[in-house]
């Protein structure tokens, strides 16, 4: 289990890293790339670049702790499926523009967290 949880972590990493970087200190850049142009410019993308830097920072000291940092894939689980539901399927559904490959990336991590994610060290 746990070398499942270091490639997760790895893969945290290298995307929450590029994104919360480019949202951080290049919004404008991650309203065209990230977003794909589905939001207006403001600093809610530099504060979801904060977040995305905090799974970042978190995510590397997962390396070294891969057990006990889980609750942050948890909290991904929980915001990305809620992300999914709340705003890309009525999105999808109302044909409005929403960041689709944001919405695909987190298809497969909601998809690849519960496999990964040791529920009894949340649970146990």
């Amino acid at each position: 289990m746990i070398p499942f949880l270091t490639l997760v972590y790895i893969a945290n990493i290298f995307v929450a890293g590029w994104i919360s970087i480019t949202s951080l200190f290049f919004p404008k850049i991650a309203q065209t790339v990230v977003f794909e142009n589905t939001v207006q410019f403001s600093e809610t993308i530099q504060l979801v670049g904060a977040l995305w830097f905090a799974i970042f920072l978190l995510s590397v000291l997962g390396l070294f702790f891969p057990e006990k940092m889980v609750l942050v894939l948890l909290f991904q689980l929980v915001y990305k499926s809620t992300w999914l539901l709340v705003v890309a399927m009525p999105a999808l559904m109302s044909g409005q523009d929403f960041p689709k490959s944001m919405a695909l990336f987190f298809v497969i991590w909601v998809l690849v967290l519960p496999l990964v994610i040791p529920w009894s060290e949340i649970f146990g």
